[in-house]
């Protein structure tokens, strides 16, 4: 057998036959070269292999098969777009003998092949499978209404089994894997049997495919003649007067209802659609869905309002401590309404850190004002049409979560909370604060649409209570529309008296115990407090003493009363979970305590610094952000600006390394506050001068000195107390900011305002 080379293509899902034409497209490099190489070099044939693994990317040469097709390129055309496409018509089947990679272009494959000897077969057996095939083609395609006869003529005349075997394969439709077969099968005999095999197979299926469509159409026909019934009985009963009650109940909800003439014809025009829809119709339970929707929704249905100033005062204050400015808010509302019954509910926005009571305050509000309550979560929430809906055209579509909670409440003056709105997820194809905006807007919520319901519902008369941790992740122009309330941490002699009057009590009622099991000073508490909690609200309290209450029932101790002690704590606590709030007595020099802002409230930010012989290079760690690491600059920067008067005419920068670290490094810090404290840092490690432990900071400063005014005082103050400082120093422009601190506070704190640090300078240095 002779041996002869040739450019290999790979065809996927593509199979190419001897004596069969097929038209491809190509748009790769690869391909294209390989047509330009196999008309230059071949004569214009390639070999055309179809892998087994169509999904494989690029297939080892070991998985490819060992029989593949002589094709050659009749026609090539360039189109328009770049890509070229070929004619090919299949020659033979050939056997691989080997692959290579090609000596032009290493990506191209070249295969070593030999031609194939084709078997003689028996003439007579030939004849009668060449006559049984003729007739199972013919039977084929008079069974099928969807194949050419075109094949029979060409057919007929063939005496070479391996040509009929071939145009056969290549007519009837059959899946890609037993096409594969037969392009592989060099015997002609055998293919041929396979075919007569697989053809009778088809013509089963198609005579199964014409009973099932004589069957469908049938049960069609019978439905057909059902709905022509069915109206037929709809215009006899039109006629005798007598109409389907469910329409009749439909007319007579609309007519229940105080709507404007527009709704009222929209719902009108609907039910009349409904009569004449048919029951088998798609759009029958879309418009009955819709009508259930719309004529229950609380159109012009009230709850009654409790309007009792004291009465709602005392419910509020029943159930939680603090909170003043929500609770007068409220009251205000209320006397306002009292006034005049035309005033609109308040946008009003709750910020503070976790565990402060915001979400549970806006619960009691409903309860103090005897109205239906509705909580909507819009954290991580990234689609606007949870709120507002999906247009009817989709099926399985609904209102949304506004309208839901409507219906839900069945009351239009519901407290609807919207829970987490910092935490919205805005993306570049949807925003759903932007649709809040028409929401909570009190100029255009009157006329709010959802794209359910399609017509404008008032939700002036809704008290809408939003919740968020962070003021600055609001969005802007949503901000804009929102009264924010700003709700501080509370103080360890408020979690306190939050312990004694609210949690414990919650705890013993919610689990049906004794309140005479436990006995436990305030002593004891408070060291619970800042022992075994480190936050803002009171959260980790509760937990804390769900925890000590439930070691008291499980350990038998419900017939007696227990006094709680530090060693009873530990046993049923634990070791204390934070270090004492005590600061350590020891103060060092360079270490100065700044006042921050976390998620959990007021914190201290421990500042460290450090001197050692170097080249007046000037190191900051601690993770800080930009404005953060700006500040330290700027402080170190004024200081030296101010060598003379800080006495630091001997000290020489530019032979000294100054390290600046800020404690808890794992936390991300940034603002411009903390200007204060770092300058009394670095002063403090070039003067040898150790501050005193319980003194705070804050303020940014400037270049020349000035302290300049900062936001979170109330918290920072707060966080001050809680920590046991005993002297902070604030910025004098933050002087009306003390006046929302609680005098107990200012009273125990020795508060210092200051306007340049020159004063703080002379104080401490």
């Amino acid at each position: 057998m002779t041996e002869q080379n040739l450019l290999v293509i790979l065809l996927k899902g593509l199979i190419l036959l001897p004596n069969q034409e097929v038209k491809i497209d190509l748009n790769n490099e690869i391909s294209k070269e390989i047509v330009r190489l196999s008309i230059k070099d071949f004569n214009r044939y390639v070999l055309v292999i179809t892998p087994h693994n169509q999904v494989e990317e690029s297939p080892e040469v070991t998985d490819l098969p060992e029989v593949g097709v002589v094709g050659k390129i009749k026609s090539k055309i360039e189109l328009p777009n770049g890509n070229i496409r070929i004619t090919l018509k299949g020659q033979e089947r050939v056997k691989i003998v080997s692959f290579k990679n090609s000596q032009d272009n290493s990506d191209i494959l070249e295969a070593s092949i030999s031609h194939i000897k084709i078997p003689k077969f028996d003439q007579v057996e030939q004849k009668a499978v060449i006559k049984k095939l003729n007739d199972l083609v013919r039977e084929y395609i008079a069974s099928s209404n969807h194949v050419s006869n075109t094949i029979l003529n060409n057919i007929k005349v063939m005496d070479d089994l391996s040509l009929l075997t071939d145009t056969i394969s290549s007519f009837i439709p059959m899946s890609f894997a037993k096409k594969l077969n037969y392009v592989e099968e060099i015997n002609a005999m055998y293919r041929a049997k396979s075919l007569l095999k697989d053809i009778k197979v088809e013509i089963e299926v198609l005579k199964l495919d014409q009973k099932i469509e004589k069957e469908l159409e049938h049960s069609l026909e019978e439905s057909q003649k059902e709905f022509i019934l069915k109206e037929k009985v709809k215009i006899l009963e039109q006629e005798l007067g007598e109409t389907k009650e469910n329409f009749q109940n439909y007319f007579d909800d609309l007519e229940k209802l105080a709507l404007s003439k527009s709704t009222h014809d929209k719902i009108y025009h609907e039910i009349k659609k409904l009569e004449y829809t048919s029951d088998l119709s798609p759009e029958n339970a879309m418009i009955r869905n819709y009508l259930e929707w719309i004529l229950h929704l609380p159109w012009n249905k009230f709850t009654f309002q409790n309007n009792n100033l004291e009465d709602i005062k005392k419910r509020l204050d029943e159930h939680h401590y603090g909170l003043v400015s929500v609770k007068e808010r409220i009251l205000e509302y209320v006397a306002l309404q009292n006034h005049s019954r035309e005033i609109n509910s308040p946008i009003i926005c709750l910020v503070g850190p976790p565990g402060v009571g915001k979400t549970s305050i806006a619960r009691q509000i409903a309860l103090a004002l005897n109205r239906k309550f509705y909580k909507i979560s819009v954290g991580g929430l990234n689609d606007s049409s949870e709120l507002i809906g999906h247009r009817r055209t989709y099926m399985g579509s609904n209102p949304g979560k506004i309208i839901q909670g409507l219906k839900k409440c069945n009351s239009k003056n519901p407290v609807f909370l919207i829970d987490e709105i910092d935490k919205l997820t805005v993306q570049a194809k949807d925003d759903p604060s932007s649709v809040l905006l028409d929401i909570l807007d009190r100029e255009q919520n009157k006329e709010f649409v959802d794209n359910y319901i399609e017509e404008p519902f008032d939700l002036s008369q809704v008290l809408f209570v939003l919740t968020a941790n962070n003021v600055e992740n609001i969005p802007i122009a949503l901000r804009d529309r929102l009264e924010i309330i700003s709700l501080s941490s509370y103080t360890t002699y408020e979690k306190l008296e939050l312990a004694k009057k609210y949690l414990i009590p919650r705890i013993l009622e919610e689990n049906k115990i004794n309140s005479k099991i436990i006995s436990i000073s305030d002593e004891m508490l408070t060291y619970l407090i800042q022992a075994y909690t480190n936050e803002a609200g009171v959260r980790d309290l509760y937990r804390n003493l769900e925890h000590l209450i439930r070691k008291l029932v499980m350990l038998g101790k419900t017939n007696e009363r227990t006094k709680i002690s530090k060693i009873r704590l530990k046993e049923y606590l634990g070791i204390p979970k934070y270090e004492d709030t005590q600061l350590n007595k020891i103060s060092s020099v360079g270490r100065v305590m700044g006042l921050g802002i976390t998620l959990n409230g007021g914190a201290l930010i421990p500042i460290e610094a450090c001197l050692y012989d170097g080249k007046g290079e000037f190191i900051i760690t601690g993770m800080l952000g930009k404005v953060m690491e700006e500040s330290t600059r700027v402080a170190l920067s004024y200081i030296k600006s101010r060598q003379k008067e800080f006495n630091l005419k001997e000290f020489y920068f530019n032979i000294k390394d100054i390290h600046i670290h800020f404690l808890e490094a794992a936390i991300k810090k940034d603002g411009p506050s903390a200007g204060v404290a770092i300058t009394t840092s670095i002063l403090s490690i070039i003067l040898n001068k150790k501050i005193v432990n319980d003194i705070a900071f804050t303020g940014e400063i400037s270049l020349t000195g000035e302290i300049l005014r900062v936001g979170g005082i109330k918290e920072k103050v707060i966080g001050a107390y809680n920590k046991h400082m005993k002297k902070i120093y604030l910025p004098l422009a933050n002087e009306l900011d003390l006046e929302e601190i609680p005098t107990q506070i200012k009273n125990e704190l020795d508060i210092h305002l200051v306007k340049n640090y020159q004063e703080i300078y002379d104080e401490l240095f």
